[in-house]
């Protein structure tokens, strides 16, 4: 268990913008920041965090919460792991019992692969610099390669010995167990059915190192925590695969991953743009060189998954190729995927034979920056020009590629830029402007359907702001055999106002009308347990008790913000959220009647609202019931119960101002 102390400092240090801020890009917008929600798709940002409240909400996708909410959420992590991350991050000490490996790896299936991960990159580390062979060896290809021990040392890069199952057998000793090393990809078993590695021996053991005998390169989640890894050979036998990569496992999918993106997210949001390489050795080189903002796909083809990652901390992407004419149209088809996610791209063609690792090391720092910035083209203007060059003298050829950057083109979400590009192609291609609008247009109908429904999709809104302005009413689509809403709105006055205190009239035994002082929340819970009304929603209902077993010390938005069940924590933050504000009317002499400025009429009215409503729920009942009783005597009794009610509920609506015509 963790103190509720400590719970409390993490709490306090765990500033809600600086914890979604690793995740997601934020930018200013009044007293809050918004963002791309990184919890569903979407172009228009919809995620607001509240620094003030200490919260967040994607009124796209409705997720809503704290600080550890999010983690939980982002992280897939229980509410105590949540804790120590963030206690982690903050150098927050936990004051708890010891946990053994064994233990560990009890907790949960993906925390045990997460630690059998961590256990691997440090005994690959200490290999590296604690041993004759990591030495020579491993940290002697690094040192040749150009890498600094400090960048070494930065990537947590290392060396897996020349043995069968040296690091197997390692962490069993550890106290990890086979079966995790093996889900993990770190070990291969016989059980599996895994060829081993060309040139290897016959005679195998039962379960051997899937890393033996490379460097070796970790692979970071956006948030730090090792999730896979990639091994190179120093060997010459060609046999031998020159690298290799952990398998898809639990918690880690390589097409949802981007190599260096935990160590360049900063950066990217920072200089609002991301460099995209291949491989390991170009990203931790492009660090060295002091450009910090760029990721690799690792050799695979680049994913939407991959793109959306990007897109969260910048809308603009700059792709860095090397000379090989080849391999950049082979990518075309992923940038393809780029544009349509409404993204910018531009292009970087290397000298011949050149890539961005081995062109680093070949400048210094500041030339490079130089050659990027001076070099860099847009990708369509770049693909004209690249495709034109191929075809000028084919006029059959010519005319096939100028369709395939139509295509392109005709995948921008934004109309303005299609418009620009068309204008640019036709003066590249030297092609009349309208041909190309027209074999445009003709494309963006072909896809009009599909974009359509994705469009619908993309702006669902989620139930409980299915609501709309007419006259001075709030319309809502609400269960009408519930009273969930008001329910809402009354635990929305006790989260907000219950310590506040209210001027109530009585009579003392005298009958002498007197003014009694009394807390919002008291006033409330009075009301509610004198008429004996149930709150049906279960999460209102376990608000409403704690507030009942702390009248005396009438908790605030922030208890339940950071309560530990997340049920109430998420709900509270969504009663607190709204996706309007009001502007700073006062400057223009224009008054407003703030809520606080009549807590006494607004909790009243909440009240009165509430009864109103479980009386019309019980007239409904009263009514169905006198349909099917067949009792006439029975009907006589419910009829008269249904004039009392109906009485009732005149009586309340005429204090919350209504008019009732039947």
């Amino acid at each position: 268990m963790i103190p509720k102390e400590t719970i409390s400092s993490i709490f306090e240090a765990a500033r809600i913008d600086e914890v979604v801020g690793e995740f997601v890009a934020l930018k200013k917008r009044g007293a809050s920041l918004i963002g791309l929600c990184p919890f569903h798709n979407e172009k228009t940002p919809s995620f607001n965090v509240s620094p003030a409240k200490g919260i967040y909400k994607c009124f796209g996708c409705g997720k809503a919460g704290n600080s550890v909410n999010f983690i939980m959420d982002h992280e897939q992590l229980s509410y105590p792991e949540a804790l120590r991350w963030l206690a982690k991050k903050y150098n927050i000490a936990i004051e708890e019992e010891e946990q053994t490996p064994e233990q560990l790896t009890a907790n949960n299936e993906r925390e045990s692969l997460y630690v059998v991960c961590s256990f691997a990159q440090k005994n690959f580390s200490e290999n590296l610099w604690d041993s004759d062979e990591g030495k020579s060896v491993g940290l002697g290809y690094f040192h040749q390669r150009g890498f600094t021990d400090q960048t070494i040392q930065k990537f947590q890069l290392g060396y897996s010995f020349d043995q069968w199952r040296g690091f197997s057998d390692a962490a069993i000793k550890a106290g990890h167990k086979l079966d995790y090393l093996v889900r993990a990809g770190l070990t291969i078993s016989k059980e599996n059915n895994e060829p081993a590695e060309p040139g290897t021996r016959d005679n195998q053991p039962r379960f051997f190192d899937r890393f033996s005998a490379r460097v070796i390169f970790p692979v970071h989640n956006v948030s730090g925590r090792i999730i896979a890894f990639g091994g190179r050979t120093l060997k010459t036998d060609k046999k031998i695969a020159k690298y290799i990569n952990s398998p898809e496992t639990d918690i880690y999918h390589k097409s949802k991953v981007l190599y260096g993106l935990y160590f360049a997210k900063k950066k990217i949001a920072e200089e609002d743009n991301c460099y995209l390489v291949e491989g390991y050795t170009d990203v931790i080189s492009m660090h060295q060189a002091g450009i910090e903002n760029v990721v690799a796909s690792s050799g695979t083809a680049l994913t939407v998954d991959q793109i959306r990652l990007i897109q969260r901390y910048t809308k603009n992407i700059t792709i860095l190729f090397d000379g090989d004419s080849a391999g950049i149209k082979a990518s075309f088809r992923g940038i393809d995927l780029v544009l349509t996610e409404g993204m910018n791209v531009r292009v970087l063609l290397f000298p011949d034979g050149e890539d961005p690792d081995s062109f680093s090391k070949k400048v210094s720092g500041a030339e490079l920056k130089t050659f990027i910035k001076e070099k860099t083209q847009d990708f369509i203007a770049f693909k004209a020009q690249l495709l034109y060059n191929e075809s000028s003298h084919d006029p059959i050829k010519k005319a096939g590629l100028i369709k395939e950057i139509v295509e392109s083109i005709s995948l921008i979400p934004e109309p303005i830029y299609r418009s620009v590009y068309i204008k640019e192609c036709s003066r590249i291609m030297d092609v009349d402007e309208q041909a190309l609008l027209s074999e445009l247009n003709k494309l963006r109908r072909k896809k009009q359907p599909d974009a359509q429904r994705q469009e619908e999709k993309e702006n669902q809104v989620p139930e409980e702001l299915l609501h709309f302005a007419e006259g001075e009413k709030a319309v809502y689509k609400i269960d009408e055999s519930s009273a969930e809403h008001q329910e809402k709105d009354i635990i929305r006055i006790l989260i907000n106002f219950g310590k506040e205190k209210l001027k109530i009239e009585a009579e003392n035994e005298a009958g002498e009308k007197t003014e009694e002082e009394y807390s919002v929340c008291e006033y409330i819970i009075y009301e509610i347990q004198k008429d004996n009304i149930e709150i049906e929603n279960p999460v209102y209902l376990k608000i409403f008790q704690e507030f009942i077993q702390k009248q005396e010390d009438v908790p605030d938005a922030n208890y339940f913000i950071q309560h530990p069940d997340p049920e109430i924590s998420t709900t509270v933050v969504n009663i607190l959220s709204s996706p309007y504000s009001l502007a700073n009317w006062e400057k223009h002499s224009i008054g407003i009647q703030l809520e606080s400025m009549n807590l006494k009429q607004s909790a009243a009215h909440a009240m009165y609202a509430l009864k109103i409503r479980k009386i019309e729920m019980m007239i409904h009942d009263n009514q169905k019931r006198m349909k099917e009783s067949g009792n006439w005597e029975e009907q006589l009794i419910l009829l008269e119960e249904q004039h009392s009610l109906i009485k009732a509920k005149k009586i309340f609506s005429a204090l919350l101002g209504r008019i009732v015509l039947k």
